[in-house]
């Protein structure tokens, strides 16, 4: 008999919208492969919900908080369901910056000078010289990031406003020029590389990231041999010092430019990565021969508990 797989996606985080595409995706993509699928918009009702369906595996499409940051993983752990991406400390750990930023550096991997502060007090001042960024701590898909560029006469005033969704602490960090890589790690093993390309020359926001030709994949990165190993090395660096397991994907910063600071660092690792069709992952797995039903049958039989 085919597995029973509840798809979880949706939720009530402000990435809903793409963890119900990611989640469709992913329900198609079982049911070609196979598995008898429950499709899941999760609702604060979650575990009632789990504990009377009894699916053999819960496949984690949500994103954001509750989703990715072992909250959800928790409830599967009470309940002994096994289930995709990562376990609860590693969930929790990668989903906050500040402190994924903290493990990282421990493990010798490089990562941009950064600052916790109020979001109030870097409205009044600049907290460092710009160029930088401010990062919402504990959220994805970018929201709420904003770039501060060179010469800026001040900092973001958005941070004053009242209707601010995404915590009063927010992450100060170097901005870093140059490319934006990114690298996949399955298992334990680490999927190529990919360097995003925006159609309007900018950085990877929520628009470059799921509109249809907001952003090209160039897939393998056009880098020097031992650039492109060192990323792969560090990608699996990443994921085993945050305990992640089944999927999850390295954000990187390169400055190779002829003026630039040859610098490389690792932004974050994301446990959740999107699964929709403009996505990363699906991408990699693509160009390794793996189908996007292959890829999500993987991470079903990769699925387990104490993870």
């Amino acid at each position: 008999m085919a597995k029973h797989v509840a798809v979880l996606m949706g939720g009530w985080s402000s990435e809903r919208p793409v963890s119900l595409n990611s989640g469709k995706g992913c329900a198609d993509a079982l049911e070609v492969a196979g598995y008898r699928v429950t499709r899941v918009d999760v609702q604060r009702d979650v575990a009632e919900v789990l504990a009377r369906l009894k699916p053999d595996v819960a496949f984690n499409a949500l994103h954001g908080p509750y989703g990715e940051d072992g909250c959800i993983q928790g409830i599967l752990e009470i309940l002994q369901i096994p289930y995709t991406h990562s376990g609860v400390l590693a969930s929790a750990l990668a989903m906050n910056k500040a402190r994924a930023k903290d493990v990282l550096a421990a493990a010798g991997i490089p990562i941009a000078e950064s600052v916790l502060m109020h979001r109030l007090d870097v409205a009044k001042a600049h907290p460092m010289t710009p160029p930088y960024v401010v990062k919402p701590v504990a959220e994805g898909s970018s929201f709420g990031v904003l770039i501060v560029r060179e010469g800026a006469l001040h900092p973001p005033q958005q941070l004053f406003a009242e209707d601010w969704a995404f915590g009063d602490t927010v992450m100060v960090e170097r901005f870093i020029g140059g490319r934006e890589l990114t690298c996949g790690v399955m298992g334990d093993e680490a999927l190529d590389i990919i360097e995003l390309v925006t159609a309007d020359g900018g950085w990877y926001d929520y628009d470059a990231k799921y509109s249809d030709n907001g952003a090209r994949h160039v897939i393998p990165a056009p880098l020097l041999p031992d650039v492109y190993q060192s990323i792969r090395n560090l990608s699996v660096r990443a994921h085993r010092a945050l305990g992640c397991r089944g999927i999850s994907r390295a954000d990187f910063r390169y400055d190779d430019r002829p003026d630039g600071t040859g610098q490389l660092v690792c932004l974050e690792v994301n446990t959740q990565p999107g699964m929709t069709a403009t996505s990363l992952v699906p991408d990699m797995a693509r160009h390794a021969g793996m189908s996007f039903p292959e890829l999500v049958s993987w991470m079903v039989e990769d699925a387990s508990c104490g993870r």
